[in-house]
C-alpha cells in the first residue's frame, strides 16, 4: 500500500513527489518517457539556468532528484484507476493500492484524423466505456486502438455485448503478453479508417479502401489512457480537454488531485512545477487526515 501514487513523471509529478516523500509518505511515480518536454531542444525561460538547457536534461535531473530522496518509480503504463475504500491502480504488469492519486500525464496530444469524428461525439462516438457502455447492450460496438488500453476497454464492454471489434486504424497490435491472450476474444480490423457516416447517430465506419462496416457505437481508446480518460471514468468533472480542480489541485473526487498540462492554465514548466508543489502539500494533508 502506497500513500501516494503519481501518474506521469513530468515536472508536475516530480515536483509533487519531492514534497510527499520528504514528508515521509510512501510515494510511487508510474510513467513512461513520453513527455513532450523531452523534445524541447532549448529552454531559456525557466528560472535558475543562466544558459539554455534541453527538456530532456530537466526531466533527467528531476527524476534523479526524486530517486535520491526515496521516490519509487515504475516505467509502466496505467490502463485503469478504480476507487473503493482506497484507489486501485492497474498497469499492464501489476496493480497497486494507494490512499491518494495525482494525475499528471500532461495534455492529450493524439488527434485521430477521422472524418466527422467530432460531429458524432455523443451520438455514437464515446471516450468512456464505463460511462456509455450500458447504452450498447447486445449491440455491435467497435473500439479504435492498438495497444493494451484498447483491450482493457474491450473487456469492460464484454459483459454488455459479445459483438465487439477492435479497429487498429492501420496499426499492428502492440500488446503485452497478458493482453495478447485476451485479444483473441475479439475481432480485429486493421484497415485505415477514413471517416464515419450516419444521419442522427453513427451508422457505419468508412475505410480508405472504400469498404464500410455498420456499427452501433464506437469507443476511442487510442494509444495510452490520459488524465482526461481516467477522470471521465471516475466521474470527475472535466471541461473541454482539461480536468477541473480547485485551488488545492483537488478534483471533485476526494483524494484525487491533478496538476500540470492536464488542467486548465498556462502550459509552462514553471506552472506545472508550481501546481505539483501545491498538490504535493495538499496530498500530505489529505493522507494524514485519513
Amino acid at each position: 500500500m502506497f500513500d501516494v501514487i503519481i501518474i506521469g513523471k513530468g515536472p508536475a509529478g516530480i515536483s509533487a513527489s519531492l514534497y510527499t516523500v520528504r514528508a515521509g509518505l510512501r510515494t510511487l511515480i508510474i510513467g513512461q518517457d513520453k513527455s513532450s518536454l523531452s523534445k524541447a531542444d532549448r529552454i531559456e525561460n525557466y528560472y535558475g539556468f543562466a544558459e539554455p538547457v534541453s527538456g530532456k536534461y530537466l526531466l533527467e535531473q528531476g527524476e534523479k532528484q526524486a530517486k535520491r530522496l526515496g521516490v519509487k518509480f515504475d516505467d509502466n503504463e496505467v490502463i485503469a484507476i478504480e476507487k473503493g475504500e482506497f484507489f486501485e491502480i492497474y498497469t499492464t504488469r501489476e496493480n497497486y493500492s494507494c490512499k491518494s492519486v495525482l494525475l499528471a500525464t500532461g495534455q492529450q496530444t493524439v488527434k485521430l484524423k477521422i472524418d466527422r469524428l467530432n460531429e458524432f461525439e455523443g451520438k455514437g462516438v464515446s471516450y468512456c466505456t464505463t460511462c456509455d457502455g450500458f447504452f450498447y447492450r447486445g449491440l455491435k460496438v467497435g473500439l479504435v486502438g492498438y495497444k493494451d488500453y484498447v483491450i482493457h476497454e474491450a473487456m469492460e464492454l464484454e459483459p454488455l455485448t459479445k459483438n465487439i471489434t477492435i479497429f487498429t486504424n492501420g496499426n499492428e497490435l502492440e500488446l503485452s503478453d497478458k493482453f495478447s491472450k485476451l485479444a483473441s476474444k475479439f475481432s480485429v480490423n486493421k484497415n485505415v479508417i477514413k471517416g464515419i457516416d450516419g444521419k442522427d447517430v453513427i451508422e457505419s465506419i468508412i475505410f480508405e479502401d472504400g469498404t464500410k462496416e455498420t456499427i452501433d457505437g464506437l469507443f476511442i481508446a487510442f494509444e495510452s489512457a490520459s488524465s482526461i480518460d481516467f477522470a471521465r471514468k471516475l466521474g470527475v468533472i472535466t471541461q473541454k480537454n482539461s480536468v477541473v480542480v480547485d485551488e488545492n489541485q483537488m478534483t471533485n473526487l476526494k483524494g484525487l488531485f491533478a496538476a500540470g498540462d492536464c488542467t486548465e492554465g498556462l502550459k509552462q514548466i514553471s506552472t506545472a512545477v508550481g501546481q505539483g508543489a501545491v498538490a504535493g502539500k495538499q496530498m500530505i494533508s489529505y493522507v494524514r487526515g485519513l
